[in-house]
């Protein structure tokens, strides 16, 4: 679950921190209030294709970061496979130099940007208006399954035992 999103430099945003509470979350405005911007600033976090415009005129660089409480999460593997330390809080950060240059760091290990967007698919789910959902991605429908079922136990035991296998 998001936790914090903290966006510095990016677009017409100087510095802002958001804090997100357990639950269902919803980010609604008048039009031209920023949504998009922070949306946009989610995304790049997530692995999005990072564009130099995007830094807010006048500066060097764009710092987004997320904080994640992803005990909940299957993501054990994931960080082992890609040589990250695990811990139940994780932080994300992306940024974006005036160069053209980005770089990603997932609490605090530098980390390419496909391995980012992988991440970024396996953490949050944005809806936003005209965008199709996920109903249709096989292994979003297994993981609805598998929390309707409240089968997440049995789900990491065979994940232990197929990873010893």
């Amino acid at each position: 679950m998001l936790q914090q999103l903290s966006i510095q430099n990016y677009a017409l945003i100087d510095r802002i921190e958001i804090d997100f509470k357990s639950g269902f979350s919803v980010i609604t405005g008048e039009t031209g209030a920023g949504k998009s911007i922070i949306l946009g600033a989610l995304g790049l976090m997530l692995g999005q294709r990072a564009d130099s415009k995007a830094i807010k005129d006048g500066t060097d660089k764009c710092v987004i970061e997320g904080v994640f409480a992803i005990s909940d999460y299957p993501l054990k593997s994931f960080f082992e496979e890609n040589e990250l330390d695990y811990q139940d809080c994780c932080i994300i950060r992306r940024e974006i130099h005036a160069n053209g240059k980005s770089r990603s760091f997932v609490n605090d290990t530098p980390i390419g940007v496909n391995q980012l967007k992988d991440l970024g698919t396996k953490l949050i789910d944005i809806h936003s208006q005209h965008e199709n959902l996920l109903l249709s991605n096989p292994q979003f429908q297994l993981n609805i399954l598998d929390v309707v079922a409240q089968n997440g136990e049995l789900l990491k035991n065979y994940q232990t035992v197929f990873l010893q296998f």
